[in-house]
C-alpha cells in the first residue's frame, strides 16, 4: 500500500466547518421570523449534530467542540461499517481519520472512497474533504527504535491532522544516548513533544531532564519476555522522578497525539 501524506483536519477557528455554522444561523434565522416550529427547528439541529446509522451514532459535532471530527477507531468493525461512518463524515463535509485499520478494510473503504489515502506505517486511513490549512506550530516526536516507529506515527499523523507541524526523531533511545544529545536544542524550540518509547521506557525521563517543554510519554509493547507486552515501560513512565511528564497508554500514539496537537494550538 501506499504511504500516503498525512491530512490535516484543522480546527474549526480556521474556518473549516463554515458551512455548519452558516447552516444553523439560518435555522436560527428561520425560527426567529416563524417560518419554523420550536420542534422542526430542534429536529434539524440534532439532525445536524448527530447521524445516527443503526451501528452507531456518529458524532457530527465533535468538530465543532474539540476542532477535530470524530476519529474512527476501527478493530472490531467491518470494513462496510467503516465506510458507512465515512461517508457520514463526508456528507457532513468533515476530515475523516480512521485508525488501526487494515489493508483489506481500506480495500473496500477505497470502492466507495477512491480518495481515501492509506497510511502503511500508523495503520491509519485519512480522506480530506475540506480544504487543509497550513500547519503552524512545531511538535516533536522522537521514539527510541525502529520498532517503535508505527506507534509513533500514529501521534505524528493524528497532531498532523489537527493542524500542527511535526518534526519526527526516530531511533534515539539511550542504548545510544549521543544521539538525542544532537537534537537538544530543536527539542527546546518546540511546544510539545511525543516521546515513545518500549524495553525499560528510559527515554521519557532523559529527555525530560534535558528541556523544558511538555513531554507527552507512550510506553509501547515492544520489548522482550518481563517487559510484559509494555507494562514495564508504562510504570517506569508513570514512576519517573522528572516532574510534569504525562503518559498514556501502552500504544496509544492516537491519545497522544490529540494532547501535542491541544498543547501545539494553544501558541497560536
Amino acid at each position: 500500500m501506499k504511504h500516503g501524506k498525512p491530512s490535516n483536519l484543522g480546527p474549526i477557528r480556521r474556518g473549516l466547518f463554515k458551512p455548519m455554522h452558516s447552516s444553523i444561523t439560518h435555522i436560527l434565522n428561520q425560527l426567529a421570523q416563524g417560518r419554523l416550529s420550536a420542534k422542526a427547528a430542534a429536529k434539524r439541529l440534532e439532525a445536524m449534530t448527530e447521524k445516527n446509522i443503526g451501528f452507531a451514532r456518529v458524532d457530527l459535532d465533535r468538530a465543532h467542540r474539540r476542532g477535530l471530527p470524530e476519529v474512527i477507531y476501527c478493530p472490531g468493525k467491518t470494513a462496510d461499517q467503516i465506510t458507512e461512518i465515512i461517508s457520514a463524515l463526508v456528507a457532513a463535509g468533515q476530515n475523516v481519520l480512521a485508525t488501526r485499520t487494515s489493508p483489506e478494510q481500506f480495500a473496500v473503504v477505497r470502492r466507495t472512497h477512491p480518495k481515501a489515502v492509506y497510511h502503511e506505517l500508523p495503520k491509519a486511513i485519512t480522506l480530506e474533504v475540506t480544504r487543509r490549512p497550513r500547519r503552524v506550530g512545531r511538535i516533536a516526536v522522537v521514539c527510541a527504535g525502529t520498532s517503535d516507529i508505527p506507534v509513533a506515527e500514529e501521534a505524528a499523523l493524528t497532531a498532523e491532522c489537527m493542524g500542527a507541524a511535526v518534526e519526527r526523531i526516530y531511533d534515539v533511545g539511550v542504548a545510544g544516548l549521543h544521539r538525542v544529545l544532537k537534537h537538544v536544542d530543536f527539542l527546546k524550540s518546540s511546544r510539545a513533544i511525543v516521546v515513545v518509547a518500549g524495553m525499560e521506557g528510559a527515554l521519557p525521563s532523559v529527555i525530560g531532564g534535558l528541556v523544558d517543554r511538555p513531554i507527552i510519554a507512550v510506553p509501547t509493547s515492544i520489548g522482550y519476555g518481563t517487559g510484559m507486552n509494555g507494562v514495564a515501560a508504562l510504570l517506569a513512565m508513570l514512576n519517573s522522578c522528572v516532574p510534569g511528564i504525562s503518559v498514556v497508554n501502552i500504544d496509544n500514539g492516537f491519545g497522544a497525539g490529540v494532547a501535542a496537537g491541544l498543547i501545539n494550538r494553544q501558541g497560536r
